[in-house]
């Protein structure tokens, strides 16, 4: 079966061909979804790409593209955070891959640690805060600049990120169902 044949619509109804990286998990009842996740695959590998070039070219070079979300997690809102709920709301599991990155962000200046009796919060120094302000800069030229957005773009844009939040539930539950078989 070919990604074409699986589809419930025909490149005729749609006249365009099917984008997949893998044919042979199209399915009947959704091709769409399998165009989806390749598109999710490459523009997430197009993401990481501009947003490490992005922070090197406002001085801070050799970060991963974690490392990058989570200085700017830890910016957000100039409040201290724990690892627990960094974790939570950049919905990783994996603690360890977090506080790495934290560790990292603390060796370099831009992020500082903070204890509370057992507790430890994380928090955004000067030279950090002006990191991210270098990288807002650069993301309005380069990105923000280049896109020409106006109303009608930007709607369709908060209609494509309120998308992406229902599908990571989905995902989500799907992730907990496929853990219990």
């Amino acid at each position: 079966m070919n990604a074409k044949s699986a589809s419930t619509h025909t490149p005729a109804e749609t006249d365009r061909p099917l984008i997949v990286s893998s044919a042979h998990l199209v399915s009947d009842q959704s091709a769409e979804m399998s165009e989806f996740e390749f598109g999710l695959v490459v523009a997430g590998n197009a993401f990481h790409r501009w947003i490490v070039h992005c922070m090197s070219a406002a001085g801070l070079k050799d970060l991963t593209p974690l490392d990058v979300l989570v200085l700017h997690h830890v910016t957000h809102r100039a409040r201290n955070k724990r690892l627990a709920d960094i974790c939570f709301i950049m919905n990783v599991e994996d603690t360890h891959l977090i506080n790495y990155a934290l560790k990292k962000l603390v060796n370099l200046g831009v992020v500082q640690a903070s204890k509370n009796g057992k507790e430890v919060t994380y928090a955004c120094t000067d030279a950090g805060r002006e990191s991210v302000a270098r990288y807002r800069a650069i993301r309005e030229s380069c990105l923000i600049g280049a896109m020409k957005a106006d109303d009608a773009l930007n709607r369709d844009i908060g209609e494509l990120a309120r998308l992406l939040r229902v599908l990571s539930g989905m995902y989500d539950q799907a992730a907990r169902a496929a853990a219990s078989l």
